[in-house]
């Protein structure tokens, strides 16, 4: 098993913060980092693929983003794939931005209103330490300072397995006696809003859907106004999930030095598609995916995919089964499920 790296993560000449801030010019940093996406890292991955294989295909295995992957690599390499598996993540093959925020804020709603049924204080809670951002200057250890709308960016762990629970153990230790928020509460807050170790999830987040012709535009700040519910004095308050805004480049230290760069990502409007229709609606290769909800659609556009629709498992399902879904998916493509 060859796990790899993806461009601008981990030991593949990673992106950080200390890297952008090397950049005097934010243009020539857009620049580069339109580098990274989807069409880039399969290259990278058939580069690999022949110096290690030669002219064998060989398997994959995609989470999340590499379902995105996985797609482009169909659309441009079939012949180096002999089998695909996905969990957790097929884009729409034509969805813009604005189409996938669209879907995203409804269900991040009722992940927030079901956490709240299940710990019912919690929304007092996060309540009382909003009141407090709002009227005080609340401090991270690293210097940023900690406001709502930070705050509500917590939403994002709902999406795993062990979502509510790690949220409801971080928010029981969140005050202390005297009503002010823990060290330990800001501590964890702050490596879990960050974005230290992965600045490319908020840089590239709506590049992803950028495929020629229009600008993704801030698309996840721009359809919140028409969630009212999801509005800073809105009762209950509610978390958001895996959306990014403009001003977490401002706010977020370890975001700051892609700030300019990330605006003129946002206007970019040459993107190329990463997705051949003809082709993917032509292809023989299987592909085996357990599916989450919006991605059906693509599965009927893919020649040669077979899905397991379940609700066993959350977006980490692929680590957080213990192996047990990538069994079920490999059991498939071997025609024993």
């Amino acid at each position: 098993m060859l796990l790899l790296d993806q461009r601008g993560t981990g030991r593949s000449t990673p992106v950080t913060a200390r890297a952008a801030a090397r950049f005097t010019d934010p243009g020539r940093l857009a620049a580069h980092l339109g580098h990274f996406r989807a069409d880039a890292i399969v290259e990278d991955a058939e580069l690999i693929r022949r110096q290690l294989c030669g002219d064998e295909p060989w398997e994959t295995l995609g989470q999340s983003y590499g379902g995105f992957l996985t797609l482009t690599y169909l659309s441009r390499a079939p012949h180096g794939l002999r089998a695909c598996y996905v969990a957790g993540g097929l884009p729409g093959l034509s969805a813009t931005a604005d189409d996938v925020y669209a879907r995203t804020y409804p269900r991040v709603r009722d992940r927030v209103l079901e956490h709240y049924a299940r710990y019912p204080d919690d929304a007092a809670v996060l309540r009382r330490v909003a009141a407090l951002l709002d009227t005080g200057d609340v401090r991270l250890p690293d210097g940023d300072r900690l406001t709502t709308r930070r705050l509500r960016t917590l939403g994002l762990v709902l999406g795993m397995g062990d979502g509510f629970e790690r949220l409801h153990w971080l928010l029981d230790e969140a005050l202390d006696a005297d009503g002010e928020p823990t060290a330990t509460f800001l501590h964890q807050v702050m490596n879990l809003t960050g974005f230290t170790d992965n600045p490319l999830f908020a840089v590239l987040q709506e590049t992803l859907y950028g495929q020629g012709g229009a600008p993704t535009a801030w698309a996840a700040s721009r359809a919140m106004a028409d969630f009212p519910a999801f509005a800073e004095d809105a009762d209950p308050l509610l978390l958001t999930g895996e959306m990014i805004y403009p001003w977490m480049f401002r706010d977020i230290a370890g975001l700051r030095p892609f700030a300019e760069a990330a605006d003129l990502l946002a206007e970019r409007e040459d993107w190329q598609p990463l997705y051949d229709a003809d082709r993917l609606a032509a292809n023989t290769v299987p592909v085996m995916y357990v599916d989450a909800g919006l991605s059906l659609r693509t599965t009927r556009e893919v020649g040669a995919v077979r899905t397991w629709v379940t609700n066993e498992w959350e977006h980490d399902g692929i680590g957080a089964s213990g192996g047990r879904v990538l069994a079920r998916l490999m059991d498939m493509a071997a025609g024993r499920a």
